[in-house]
C-alpha cells in the first residue's frame, strides 16, 4: 500500500502531483535551508481515496495520519495540549495547480477551552490567545460543521457597534471571551454539537472538510474556467503556526518578486505589524508597503530579499511568497508561482530570457494562450466592475472584450444608429448572415440563443468585436422593444456593458482599459513562430480582417466565407433574385451582376494576401438565410424585386427545409446549380489574372464544402476546372490555383484516401464535424452543454476542444490521405484551430497548418510552438 503521508524532509523525494503545489514547495524550501516552519503533508491520493470511497478516513490513513503527528511533535519539541510548550497549526489545502482561495484552510488548530489559558500564559497577552480562539472557531465552524459565517460575524459586528469599537483590533481580551464562549453557543444551535476540545479530534475533522472542499462550487467553477482536472485531488499541509500577532516584533505579509500587474523587476507587496495572515486579506487594517519594512527592521528586511531572489532562481519564475515574522525571527510559510496579468506574464517570461534564468522555449511554456486575448481587446476596468450591477452571468462568453452602448434590436437599426454617431449593443434572439451590417456597426453583439460556434460568435471573432451568446434567462419582446431579465426590464437605448471574456452583462457604461501591445510582446511572438513547425493561417474576408491577421503574424488565409461577401444592399438584391429565379436564364441573369462585385472581392484579397495562400470556400449555407424571415420584412423585399409578397412567400415555403444544416448546402447547392460555382470560379481566375499583370502571384486555393462522395467532389472539381481553363487560355496567364475540399462529414473521413487521388488538399471543418459525429446543433448546443460539463457526461464542450472521437476521424483522415502523398497537404480551419488543447493534438498527428479567427492568431501560434516544445522534451 503506498505511503499517504510525508514530513517536510521526506517530501523532497516526491512529485508536486503527489504532494499538491503548497507540499511540494514547503519540501522543497526545506531541502533549500529556509525557515520554513516544520509539518507533514497528506496526499493527493489520499484526497481521491477519500472522495471516492464514501467519504471515509480508513483506520490506515487515520493511523498514518497519527503516527505523523507523533514524529512532528518529537521534532518540534512541542505538542497538542502541552502546558509548557503548545502545539498549534494551521491547515491548508495544496493542489497541483495552484487555485487561490478556492478551497478552505483553518488557522490555530489545537487550541481549547484549556490550551487558550496555556497560550495566555506562556505569551502574557490574554487579548492574542483569545483572539486566536475566536478565529479558530469561525474558521472550524464554518468549514467543517457549515455554520454559516454570517452567523459568526453579525454578533462580532454587533458587540463592536455595541461597545463603540472602531476595529476589531480595539476589542479587549475580556470582551474576546465574551465573543467566544456566545460563539461555543452557536455551534449547540447550528449544529446540535459542541465544538471539539480534543486537537486529534479537530484535526481528522479539519482534513476531511478540506478533502471535501475539492468539490466545493467555487473550486470546481475555477477549474473548470482553468481547464484543471478534477480528478487530480488536493494534498492538504498541516504546519505549525508561527504567530505574526504576537507583538510589536512580529508581523505578517505577502510579496510577489516583480510586479504582478505590470512585469516589472521589482519586489512588490506589503505587511502588517502585530497582525495573522489573514488581517492582510481582510482589510480590517491598512497594510504597508513591503520596502518600509527595511526601515523598522533592515536585517529582517535583507534577509527577506536574499531569500527571494534565492526562491526566484530556483524556481526559475516570479514567486508569490507568505512570510510571518514571530518575535523578531523570519519564517516562510509558502511560495508558488504567482498569478499575474497577461501583459506582466509576457514582460517576465522575456526579462528572464533576457537575464539568463531561463531558455526561449521556457519562456514560451510560461504563457497561457488563450491569457494573450488580455492584449489584443479591451477589459474592464477592475474597480468599476465593483460598482457595476450585474443583468446576467448566462451567457457563454463567445468573443473577448468588452463594450458599452444603447441596446438595439435589429442590425438597420444598429447600422443607422452608428452613423448618428451612436455606440450601440446589437441585442438579438441569435444573428444570420443577413445581421452581418449591424454587426459590424455595434460595438458588442448579444445572443439569447446559439453556443460558442453559432453564427454571432464565429462572426464576432473573426471582426475581434466582443460577443455574448446563449443568454438564455433574457426574453427579448421585439413588439414592445424591451429585454426582461431576472432583476428588472431594459428598454431599447438604455446603455448596457457586455464582458465578452466572461459572457456578462451590466447596466449602465462601465470603464474600459485599452491594452497595447509591447516589445515584449513582439518580442515572445517572435520566439513563438521560431519553434513552431506548423502554419498559422487566419478565417477572413474583409480588408480589417485581414490586416490584423498579418499583422498578428498569419502565414496566409485559411478560410474565406464566400456568404459573407453576399450581403451588401445591391449584392443582397441580385442574390436573392438568383434564388427566386424559376430558369436556369434567370438565374445566371442574376449571377452575372453578382459576378462584377465577386472579381472586385478577390482582387482586394489577393493583393492584400500578395504571394501568401488564401483558401476560398464555395458558397457553403442553405439559400433560405438570404430571404427574409418576417411578414414585414417579405413584403419590403418583393417591393424591391417586383414582385408580389404571394409569389415571394411561394417560392420561400419550397426552399424552406425541415432541417436546413442537413438539407441543400454547400457542394450539394453546387451540384444543382453549377453556374453557381461557375460565377464564383470565374471571378476567383479572373482576379487572380488582373493581380498577375500587377507582379502579384497569388496562391488561390478552391475548397469545395461538405462533400461526402468521391462523385459529389469530382463533379464539381471538373466545373471548376473547365472554368478556370477557358479564362487562363484567353487570357495567355498562367495562374496558381489548386481544389481542395472541406472534411466535415464523417462519411468523407472513411474514404479519404480515394478522395485525396483527386484532390490536392483537405481542410477539416470540426464544427460541423463535430455537430455530425455527436448527432448535437451546434447552434442549441449551448442549452445543455453545461450540465453535460457538469455531471462529467463530457469533459469538455466538444466545440471548443477536440472530442476523442472526432480526433480518431480526423486522424484517421490524415492517415489515408498520406498513405496516397506523404506530403499531402492538411489543415483545419475550425473554431478548434484557435484552441490551446486541440493545436496540441493537430501538431502530434502532423496538420499542415491551422487556421483561426484574426484575434485568435497569436494564441494559436503560441499554443503551436508549446506542442513543439512538449514533442522535443
Amino acid at each position: 500500500m503506498s505511503k499517504l503521508v510525508y514530513s517536510f524532509d521526506e517530501g523532497k523525494t516526491q512529485s508536486k502531483e503527489i504532494l499538491g503545489g503548497k507540499g511540494y514547495n514547503l519540501a522543497e524550501m526545506k531541502s533549500l535551508g529556509l525557515p520554513v516552519p516544520d509539518g507533514f503533508t497528506i496526499t493527493t491520493t489520499a484526497c481521491m481515496n477519500y472522495l471516492n470511497e464514501g467519504e471515509v478516513v480508513t483506520p490506515s490513513l487515520k493511523e498514518e495520519i497519527e503516527n505523523a503527528v507523533k514524529d512532528f511533535e518529537e521534532r518540534a519539541k512541542k505538542a497538542f495540549n502541552s502546558e509548557d510548550s503548545l502545539l498549534l497549526v494551521s491547515v491548508r489545502s495544496g493542489a497541483k495547480f495552484s487555485m487561490p482561495g478556492m478551497m478552505d484552510t483553518i488557522l490555530n488548530l489545537g487550541l481549547n477551552d484549556k490550551n487558550v489559558e496555556t497560550l495566555a500564559e506562556k505569551t502574557g497577552d490574554r487579548r492574542f490567545a483569545y483572539d486566536c480562539y475566536r478565529r479558530l472557531l469561525q474558521m472550524f465552524g464554518e468549514v467543517v460543521y457549515k455554520i454559516p459565517m454570517v452567523a459568526f460575524n453579525s454578533y462580532f459586528d454587533r458587540y463592536k457597534e455595541k461597545h463603540n469599537y472602531e476595529l476589531d483590533t480595539d476589542i479587549p481580551a475580556e470582551g474576546l471571551e465574551h465573543i467566544v464562549n456566545y460563539f461555543k453557543e452557536l455551534y449547540l444551535n447550528e449544529a446540535g454539537k459542541p465544538f471539539p476540545q480534543e486537537p486529534e479530534v479537530q484535526l481528522i475533522e479539519s482534513v476531511e472538510a478540506v478533502f471535501k472542499s475539492w468539490n466545493n462550487d467555487r473550486a470546481r467553477v475555477y477549474r473548470e474556467l482553468n481547464d484543471i482536472p478534477h480528478d487530480i485531488g488536493t494534498g492538504v499541509t498541516v504546519q505549525e503556526m508561527v504567530f505574526g500577532n504576537s507583538g510589536e516584533h512580529s508581523g505578517t505579509g505577502v510579496a510577489f518578486t516583480r510586479n504582478p500587474a505590470t512585469g516589472e523587476n521589482k519586489l512588490y507587496g506589503e505587511y502588517l505589524i502585530n497582525a495573522q495572515g489573514e488581517d492582510v486579506v481582510a482589510g480590517i487594517r491598512t497594510p504597508k508597503e513591503i520596502s518600509t519594512l527595511k526601515e523598522k527592521a533592515k536585517d529582517l528586511y535583507d534577509e527577506f530579499v536574499d531569500i527571494t531572489k534565492k526562491l526566484e532562481a530556483h524556481y526559475k519564475d516570479m514567486q508569490d511568497i507568505e512570510f510571518t515574522i514571530e518575535d523578531g525571527k523570519l519564517f516562510i510559510l509558502q511560495t508558488r508561482n504567482g498569478k499575474r496579468t497577461a501583459k506582466a506574464a509576457v514582460e517576465i517570461a522575456t526579462d528572464l530570457v533576457e537575464e539568463g534564468l531561463i531558455k526561449k522555449e521556457e519562456a514560451i511554456m510560461m504563457i497561457e494562450p488563450k491569457s494573450l486575448d488580455q492584449l489584443l481587446h479591451p477589459s474592464f476596468n477592475e474597480k468599476s466592475l465593483e460598482s457595476a450591477e450585474l443583468i446576467t452571468k448566462a451567457g457563454l462568453p463567445a468573443s473577448p472584450g468588452a463594450a458599452s452602448g444603447k441596446i438595439v434590436f435589429s442590425a438597420e437599426e444598429a447600422k443607422h444608429s452608428a452613423e448618428n454617431g451612436e455606440k450601440v449593443i446589437l441585442v438579438r434572439p441569435e444573428t444570420s448572415p443577413e445581421d452581418i451590417e449591424g454587426m459590424i456597426a455595434a460595438e458588442a453583439i448579444v445572443t439569447t440563443h446559439g453556443g460558442m460556434t453559432s453564427h454571432a460568435a464565429v462572426v464576432a471573432r473573426g471582426m475581434g468585436k466582443c460577443c455574448v451568446t446563449g443568454a438564455s434567462d433574457l426574453k427579448i419582446d421585439g413588439e414592445t422593444r424591451t429585454v426582461t431579465y431576472p432583476g428588472g426590464e431594459i428598454k431599447e437605448g438604455q446603455v448596457i456593458s457586455v464582458d465578452g471574456a466572461t459572457g456578462k452583462l451590466y447596466l449602465g457604461e462601465v470603464e474600459t482599459t485599452a491594452n497595447e501591445q509591447s516589445e515584449a510582446f513582439t518580442r515572445l511572438m517572435k520566439w513563438a513562430e521560431e519553434i513552431s513547425d506548423m502554419a498559422v493561417r487566419m478565417n477572413a474576408e474583409t480588408d480589417d480582417e485581414i490586416t490584423a491577421g498579418f499583422d498578428f503574424g498569419a502565414v496566409g488565409i485559411g478560410l474565406v466565407r464566400t456568404e459573407h461577401m453576399f450581403f451588401g444592399e445591391e449584392r443582397l438584391v441580385q442574390m436573392r433574385k438568383f434564388i427566386i429565379a424559376e430558369t436556369k436564364e434567370e438565374r445566371v441573369e442574376a449571377l452575372n451582376k453578382i459576378l462584377a462585385y465577386q472579381k472586385e472581392d478577390f482582387e482586394k484579397i489577393f493583393r492584400q494576401a500578395d504571394d501568401r495562400p488564401v483558401i476560398v470556400r464555395l458558397l457553403d449555407p442553405p439559400l433560405h438565410e438570404f430571404l427574409p424571415q418576417t411578414e414585414k420584412e417579405t413584403k419590403e423585399v418583393a417591393e424591391t424585386l417586383d414582385i408580389t409578397p404571394e409569389f415571394l412567400n411561394r417560392r420561400i415555403r419550397e426552399l424552406s427545409e425541415v432541417n436546413p444544416m442537413l438539407g441543400h448546402r454547400g457542394c450539394r447547392l453546387s451540384i444543382t446549380y453549377p453556374e453557381l460555382t461557375k460565377m464564383q470560379t470565374e471571378a476567383m481566375i479572373d482576379a487572380l489574372i488582373k493581380v498577375k499583370e500587377d507582379g502579384i502571384e497569388s496562391n488561390l486555393e478552391i475548397m469545395v464544402p461538405l462533400i461526402s462522395t468521391f462523385e459529389e467532389f469530382k463533379t464539381l472539381k471538373d466545373v471548376i476546372e473547365t472554368s478556370a481553363k477557358e479564362l487562363i487560355e484567353a487570357s495567355g496567364q498562367s495562374v496558381n490555383y489548386s481544389t481542395g475540399t472541406m472534411i466535415e462529414i464523417p462519411r468523407a473521413c472513411f474514404i479519404a484516401d480515394k478522395i485525396a487521388k483527386e484532390c490536392d488538399f483537405f481542410s477539416f471543418g470540426t464544427n460541423d464535424l463535430t455537430q455530425l459525429t455527436f448527432g448535437f446543433s451546434r447552434d442549441d448546443v449551448g442549452k445543455f452543454i453545461g450540465e453535460y460539463e457538469e455531471k462529467g457526461i463530457l469533459e469538455n464542450d466538444p466545440f471548443q476542444t477536440i472530442d476523442e472521437a472526432v480526433g480518431e476521424l480526423v486522424k484517421m483522415t490524415v492517415e489515408k490521405a498520406r498513405s496516397v502523398d506523404p506530403n499531402y497537404k492538411l489543415g483545419v480551419c475550425g473554431e478548434l484551430g484557435g484552441d490551446p488543447r486541440s493545436i496540441e493534438f493537430f501538431n502530434e498527428i502532423g496538420m499542415s497548418y491551422v487556421s483561426c479567427s484574426p484575434f485568435r492568431v497569436p494564441g494559436a501560434i503560441l499554443a503551436s510552438a508549446q506542442s513543439k516544445v512538449k514533442q522535443d522534451v
